[in-house]
């Protein structure tokens, strides 16, 4: 059951971090180091879901003679990312009040 609720945490982590452009690795190392490690089986699958749903765009390219795939939020995935931000909130502020009454 807490991996269901990692795996909605991880969406929307990473549609946050994404506003500005990573490559997956820069990405992970950015999600780790705020707490977040996502292993690489679970982020890039992932990523490639979430750009065929088009919420994410991305472009190869060659940084110090080394192929990247960089990628950023599109439009509607700014719209999700907005979406689930408020509806996260509104969780968070639910669940704290009835764990604190249980």
């Amino acid at each position: 059951m807490t991996l269901e609720l990692r795996r909605g945490a991880i969406i929307l982590a990473v549609l946050s971090q994404l506003t500005k452009e990573h490559y997956g690795y820069s990405l992970r190392e950015r999600l780790s180091a705020r707490g977040l490690p996502v292993p690489e089986g679970t982020l890039y699958p992932l990523l490639r879901r979430l750009e065929s749903l088009e919420l994410l765009t991305s472009d190869w390219r060659v940084v110090a003679g080394r192929p990247r795939r960089y990628y950023r939020t599109s439009h509607a995935g700014k719209q999700l990312l907005k979406a689930m931000e408020t509806e996260w909130r509104v969780l968070v502020e639910v669940l704290n009040g009835l764990l604190e009454a249980k």
